[in-house]
């Protein structure tokens, strides 16, 4: 063996050594969880139940909530920050919403971030107004062919996901509305009880009591499986939009180039966690139900709803910023 040789594997083995060393010894001192939402949402409450579980590994987890842009500017921050673990961020869905919906961001997301796990996934349900005379989803697409445009919907404003989702249901089921913008999702709930629009998407956990009240008018919800909240509601799927699934989903990433020995022993941390009767407890009263993943799961869903998003937001004409 050349000398060349000797020395190229000695260099190789003591990498190897030392990457397996970085991972037995991680963490060192506390870690840094960036939210890229204000604290008290669905995103912050994920972020601060994740934080807790990880401090577990023992070191403090510390929870930087950096609202802005959409959560463009805390992402932006997590995907510049030095890849040693020591920098992590919970995000949503938005992740690949954004690629689209912002035509400069300072990062790309499938690139500058390394997937950890799937968090959970939080439906949504369509409703509507009581006096709309529809009893199911499939009617609701009936009365939207017949009178293309005249039904309105709400949102919390353009881009949001009772937007999105909206658009998302024209696109497969081939139906129009139209879209009245709020300064909310409180609000465009509150207008589609008024009548003043007839139907939204919002988020199922803030829709379920209304519906319980007599309300609202629940026909499906949005999510690939029937949820443990309303078991009795059919999935979009089931009620006749069988290519139909919208769901918020959470997930947990590091820089890239973050070392996969420290990746793995997040994921399994997390994994771990999220198994937990009490975790599970707790995501579900924020109306996220735990779904864990492996790394690579999550960044094929990030992959493949970049994808799907940029056609939806492009067909909707939905402008860029």
């Amino acid at each position: 063996m050349t000398h060349q040789l000797r020395t190229f594997f000695a260099l190789f083995l003591c990498a190897g050594f030392a990457t397996a060393a970085q991972a037995q010894n991680y963490p060192e001192r506390p870690i840094r969880l960036i939210v890229p939402f204000s604290p008290g949402g669905t995103s912050d409450l994920v972020g601060r139940l994740v934080a807790a579980r990880l401090s577990e590994l023992g070191q403090p987890v510390i929870v930087d909530n950096r609202g802005g842009g959409g959560s463009t500017l805390g992402t932006g921050i997590a995907a510049r920050a030095t890849p040693d673990g020591y920098t992590l961020i919970v995000s949503h869905i938005a992740l690949a919403i954004n690629q689209t919906l912002y035509s400069k961001l300072p990062y790309i997301a499938m690139k500058d971030l390394a997937p950890i796990s799937k968090l959970g996934v939080a439906p949504s349900a369509v409703v509507v107004n009581n006096k709309l005379p529809v009893r199911n989803l499939a009617e609701l697409i009936a009365l939207a062919k017949q009178e293309p445009g005249k039904l309105n919907y709400g949102s919390a404003g353009v881009g949001s996901a009772g937007h999105l989702s909206v658009a998302l249901l024209e696109y497969v089921a081939g139906v129009k509305f139209t879209h009245v913008p709020y300064k909310g999702g409180g609000p465009s709930v509150a207008a589609t009880i008024a009548g003043e629009v007839q139907l939204s998407i919002p988020v199922l956990a803030s829709a379920a009591s209304l519906v319980k009240a007599g309300r609202l008018r629940m026909l499906a919800v949005t999510s690939a499986k029937r949820s443990h909240a309303v078991p009795d509601v059919p999935t979009a799927k089931e009620a006749g939009v069988p290519n139909y699934v919208f769901e918020t989903w959470f997930g947990l990433f590091a820089p890239a180039g973050t070392p996969q020995s420290i990746v793995t022993k997040l994921n399994q941390v997390t994994v771990k966690a999220l198994g937990m009767k009490d975790v599970r407890d707790q995501l579900a009263a924020q109306g996220v139900e735990a779904d864990p993943s492996t790394p690579s799961e999550l960044g094929r869903m990030l992959r493949d709803d970049t994808a799907t998003w940029a056609k939806i937001i492009r067909s909707a004409g939905i402008p860029t910023n």
